[in-house]
């Protein structure tokens, strides 16, 4: 019989597990303590549990994390990335990335992703499988050992492989773990416009920063490089994010990667800003990281082009930013760490 990962289980859930068998009462916060602040990967580390009861845990579960398989040098940035293997031989990514004061962490959702957009790297995998609380934990954990990183300087974006949104329960599980070191303000899921899933993340008494993927003004452009969205209208999308509630301080982030000749131009700035007016967002400009894997007319713009479209926006009282090229030395975007070392075999949509 399989043993249980107690990373797998939310603070509640864990507390209702170990509430039978370990005794005094103390211990199974102690547990706690050791896996949720400290991260640990064996019970051997609980170095102030009775030996005993170390063993007995271990008879019944495991905390195992998934494992490094490959580290990226650093870029001139300090970016690294991170492929983990997991026990079904599956692969997936994690970058870290120092900013000066804080430390983001970039954490995967799925093995593949379904949602199958057209300038994503991860798509040419297929749709994979969700990964449990204990393998994005583990993504975080780790980073955090390998680099001595302080639990109150990071940052969490859950921007790497997969569509958090259509790993709802085991994303939500994960996040209630990682409010124990990290604020909500401080993490931010990013979907491609999984339109239930937003408005269930909305009912939530916590919830992260909101990042959604729009990467074209209108609905046609959108569902041609995006066709999970053929499912997700643009007009039923922006609705859903105008009722989305926000704390005070708190801002949408439009995600809009820019492809050369195909929405960088300046009137494609300009429908942006109409199609946001009166959302509380700001937008996060991304040249695309380009890669074989890609169709071949896929091109970064040139910076006169990042330019312009951003200067459009702010010249139309948007608030924007620019990623310029944190990571990029590193193949940081989605599955290009992957798609390095194995074939390629994209789904047809």
């Amino acid at each position: 019989m399989a043993r249980i990962n107690l990373h797998d289980l939310a603070p509640l859930a864990l507390d209702a597990t170990l509430r039978d068998l370990v005794k005094p009462p103390f211990r199974a916060k102690q547990i706690e303590e050791w896996m949720h602040v400290r991260g640990v990967a064996s019970f051997d580390a609980m170095t102030n549990i009775p030996k005993e009861l170390r063993a007995q845990l271990a008879d019944h579960f495991t905390l195992e994390f998934p494992r490094i398989v490959e580290v990226t040098p650093p870029a001139p940035d300090g970016s690294r990335k991170y492929l983990f293997a997991l026990n079904d031989g599956n692969r997936i990514e994690s970058v870290y990335m120092p900013m000066g004061e804080r430390t983001s962490v970039c954490l995967s959702s799925q093995a593949g992703c379904a949602v199958g957009c057209t300038f994503c790297v991860t798509g040419f995998f297929g749709a994979g499988r969700n990964l449990t609380p204990s393998e994005m934990v583990g993504q975080f954990f780790t980073i955090v050992h390998e680099h001595h990183l302080a639990l109150e300087q990071m940052n969490v974006v859950f921007m790497g492989m997969g569509e958090p949104l259509l790993n709802f329960e085991n994303v939500v599980a994960t996040l209630d773990i990682l409010y124990r070191n990290v604020a909500p303000k401080r993490i931010t899921l990013s979907t491609s416009g999984i339109i239930p899933g937003i408005d269930d993340l909305a009912k939530l008494p916590r919830r992260p920063n909101l990042a959604v993927s729009i990467n074209a003004p209108d609905r046609k452009r959108r569902e041609e490089i995006m066709p999970i969205t053929k499912k997700y209208p643009l007009d039923e999308l922006m609705a859903s994010l105008r009722r989305f509630p926000l704390e005070k301080g708190r801002e949408i982030t439009i995600e809009y990667v820019l492809i050369a000749g195909y929405n960088d131009a300046a009137s494609d700035a300009i429908a942006l800003a109409k199609l946001i007016r009166g959302l509380h967002a700001k937008v996060n400009a991304i040249p695309l990281n380009e890669d074989p894997n890609l169709p071949a007319w896929m091109k970064r713009p040139g910076d006169r082009a990042i330019d312009r479209f951003v200067d459009t926006l702010v010249k139309h009282d948007v608030h924007v930013t620019v990623r310029r090229s944190k990571g990029r030395d590193i193949a940081a975007a989605c599955g290009q760490l992957r798609g390095k070392s194995e074939p390629r075999r994209r789904k047809s949509a």
